[in-house]
């Protein structure tokens, strides 16, 4: 692959990662405006959280490292487990029942692809 990726991550997006996996997937190995173009098609919730930090992502290898957008490829992209929220409702017959929201972590990593 190539020498180096720049990252962009996106913290506590309040999803779970199990679903943001899911179109994580369907873009991982796609070039930059590619997997933009997808995701605005995509109806899942996350997409539009992944869209931002691709373009984040692509953003910095333009402005920090000179990189042309149009070779760019998303070479990593990654959703990790963020500290749940966990608490508790009173259901019927004063019987506790817990609820828990997980937030994600989403790093996308982005790198050129080698001239042949």
């Amino acid at each position: 692959m190539a020498d180096f990726e720049v990252r962009a991550v996106e913290k506590y997006l309040r999803m779970s990662p199990r679903k943001v996996r899911l179109v994580l997937d369907t873009v991982r190995g796609k070039q930059v405006d590619q997997a933009i173009g997808m995701l605005k098609m995509t109806s899942k919730g996350s997409a539009e959280a992944i869209s931002k930090a691709i373009n984040s992502a692509a953003a910095n290898a333009e402005n920090n490292f000179g990189l042309s957008r149009d070779d760019l490829f998303i070479s990593t992209a990654i959703a990790d487990k963020a500290p749940s929220r966990k608490w508790r409702k009173i259901g019927s017959r004063s019987r506790v029942k817990p609820i828990e929201h997980r937030y994600t972590h989403i790093t996308v990593g982005v790198s050129e692809k080698e001239s042949k």
